[in-house]
């Protein structure tokens, strides 16, 4: 099938969320992985702090032109994905024991993928609320199935409960249970579709659903 054909029979979200469960894992690593990634949490705590400061001068670029800037864009999106290589590695999935690159780029050969399409026009109206007010609901529910939109560090709530039970899984088993890797990914797709709404980068309402499993789920065009 080819690339125009794909589109004309799919229509992906912007937010795109992806991984890869290593087949090999080690029984013992995860124990000690908060440990190993400690680089990248030292250098994710500065990309977070710079993610702030530019995504409040996108607020205005947006608010004045209706343009996210796009090396700005660029930035953002390289954050999230760096948080979401360490979080698949770490406590957030601990989904794969290839230790995460350091780059804001994608890494093709990396089993923990995020991209977002980059939006030509935003509305200036919804960047007003859409960071706060509209995505209430959607902390709500995430706070209470998830430990909500969190930074790699920071997991909790079910998530965090079902990383460790993987982990025990994988100390008496050697396997990563297929279940519940499925339900890992729902939700940190469901919390980075909505982390990249209130981060502006993109008008598409995050949908009130869990798509389970390491792929994107593609939708009919009706």
């Amino acid at each position: 099938m080819t690339t125009t054909e794909a589109l004309s029979t799919h229509s992906a979200h912007p937010t795109q969320l992806t991984a890869r469960l290593d087949t090999r894992l080690s029984r013992w690593l995860w124990l000690v992985k908060w440990l190993l990634a400690i680089p990248h949490y030292l250098v994710l705590l500065f990309l977070w702090l710079a993610f702030v400061v530019v995504s409040v001068v996108a607020f205005f670029a947006i608010l004045f032109t209706g343009r996210y800037p796009r090396p700005l864009f660029d930035f953002v999106v390289g954050v999230l994905r760096w948080n979401w290589r360490v979080a698949y590695y770490a406590y957030g999935a601990l989904g794969t024991d290839r230790y995460p690159p350091f780059s804001l780029s994608d890494s093709p050969d990396y089993p923990a993928h995020l991209d977002v399409a980059y939006p030509e026009r935003l509305s200036r109206g919804l960047v007003l609320v859409k960071w706060w007010l509209l995505a209430i609901p959607h902390f709500l529910v995430l706070y209470l199935i998830g430990g909500g939109i969190h930074v790699i560090w920071s997991t909790g709530g079910l998530l965090g409960l079902l990383a460790f039970f993987a982990g025990v899984a994988l100390l008496f088993t050697g396997r990563y249970p297929r279940g519940i890797f499925d339900l890992v990914m729902g939700l940190n797709r469901w919390a980075m579709r909505v982390a990249a709404y209130t981060a502006l980068l993109t008008d598409e309402y995050p949908p009130f659903r869990l798509d389970l499993g390491g792929s994107e789920p593609v939708r009919p065009v009706l």
